[in-house]
């Protein structure tokens, strides 16, 4: 991988948690700060246990194509202890679900997944 990529998820990591303090900050609208609770809280056990959903919230967000989710709910799953053949069948049944529109999105996925790999030494 390049430099370039090398980098991605840490200049994401960094910038997440950087936007995240402060929309969360004291002066932050409540709104915004109930919500951010209802997310967190949604991916917790429960009926389901917490790494099922991320699974879920994987395809959920391969299915709405946004990269920064695809990106944190990857990291998840690996944390989670996911091995790659069960991420890639999760991305599968969100590229059957959402059709071809998702390819490009299942592209930035897998590379995701090399580099959260790489990261781990292997």
């Amino acid at each position: 991988m390049d430099g370039k990529n090398t980098n991605r998820l840490e200049e994401f990591r960094a910038y997440r948690d950087r936007m995240n303090d402060r929309i969360l900050s004291d002066g932050g609208h409540l709104g915004i700060k109930r919500f951010f609770n209802l997310d967190s809280g949604a991916y917790r056990d429960g009926a389901l246990d917490s790494k099922t959903k991320e699974l879920l919230g994987l395809v959920a967000s391969m299915v709405l194509r946004c990269n920064d989710c695809i990106d944190y709910h990857i990291i998840r799953s690996v944390e989670a202890g996911y091995s790659d053949a069960e991420i890639e069948d999760a991305l599968n049944v969100a590229l059957v679900v959402g059709g071809s529109i998702v390819i490009p999105h299942l592209r930035h996925g897998i590379e995701t997944l090399d580099l959260v790999r790489e990261e781990q030494g292997g």
